[in-house]
């Protein structure tokens, strides 16, 4: 199943196949009010080894990777010595050479989806046999 829709409802209804990583979080009153609606769902992260799927609310997009549509993809971390934060990402690479910068934008700071993500398109590629 790719279809980006029927993953985040059939993740959404609770029966998932083993190898997807689902990260969910309920929204609150006050952050219903201030980034959607009453009425949005919650905030849903479903990464199959076939794709990664977000959805944050009405107002925003879906955010869809298609591992297939990758050449590569590259951890990225950064810091910053004066704030000491640090920024995890994944680099994307398509085969037209253009790059991406994919961070989840609900559980951007939860190192377990980007982890996640690696190891699904580690899945992915180990699945269809590219090297």
């Amino acid at each position: 199943m790719t279809d980006p829709l029927s993953i985040l409802q059939q993740a959404r209804w609770g029966r998932v196949p083993a190898d997807w990583r689902v990260f969910a979080k309920k929204r609150g009153k006050l952050s219903g009010l201030f980034h959607g609606t009453s009425d949005d769902p919650d905030p849903l992260l479903v990464i199959t080894t076939d794709l990664a799927v977000e959805y944050i609310s009405e107002r925003k997009p879906l955010t869809i990777v298609v591992f297939q549509d990758l050449v590569g993809i590259q951890l990225r971390v950064a810091s910053s010595d004066s704030s000491r934060v640090v920024s995890t990402w994944v680099d994307l690479r398509y085969p037209d050479g253009s790059k991406k910068k994919w961070r989840s934008a609900g559980f951007g700071n939860d190192l377990e989806s980007i982890q996640g993500f690696i190891e699904a398109y580690g899945a992915h590629k180990a699945l269809r046999g590219y090297a």
